[in-house]
């Protein structure tokens, strides 16, 4: 793991790098019920720099690109790209990122130090539709067809193994629908 020494990352200090896991599943909703879909991805996560707002909030980011692709044919599912940051006068973490359907998600939270029972950090960010902070925005297409009204993630990272258990409630098929993805990824 390599960091400008001169940039405070916090807790996403323990992200950086390239990652790569094949232990994925992926709960999807599908019209008469369910699908599971097991995967593998990388994540890469490259250093952004810092960058000053208004004068008065320094925000440490961290900007990643995530390829899923399913185990079954090995086809590319899933291609995320975003930004973590960091605001180390509040303690908190945002991730900020857009997926290929028009739906764009500013989630965050306040990082506690929380670690698990190995000393890995616990990070935990959630986003809502009609949040007045972390907000999730799509285009009139998904808001009518398939509407993300939540999202909430959780990362455990830290000694070369990062898990991740992350939920997305849509409304699609006349139903809410928790559409959940975890894996459990290894530094490359």
């Amino acid at each position: 793991m390599s960091s400008d020494n001169n940039i405070d990352y916090g807790p996403l200090e323990h992200l950086i790098g390239m990652w790569a896991g094949d232990e994925g599943t992926d709960i999807a909703p599908e019209p008469g019920g369910e699908e599971n879909n097991p995967y593998d991805e990388t994540i890469t996560y490259t250093e952004a720099g810092d960058t000053t707002n208004a004068e008065s909030q320094t925000l440490a980011a961290i900007h990643y690109h995530q390829i899923v692709r399913r185990k079954s044919n090995g086809n590319v599912f899933h291609n995320q790209t975003g930004y973590w940051m960091w605001d180390r006068e509040t303690n908190t973490v945002m991730h900020s990122f857009v997926i290929p359907r028009a739906v764009c998600v500013l989630a965050g939270g306040v990082y506690t130090g929380e670690q698990d029972a190995d000393g890995r950090a616990i990070i935990t960010v959630e986003a809502k539709a009609d949040d007045s902070n972390w907000q999730i925005i799509q285009s009139p297409f998904m808001q009518e067809n398939a509407s993300t009204t939540a999202f909430r993630q959780q990362i455990i990272v830290g000694g070369g193994k990062l898990t991740y258990d992350q939920t997305t409630m849509v409304d699609i098929y006349d139903k809410t629908f928790e559409h959940t993805d975890r894996n459990t990824l290894t530094r490359s």
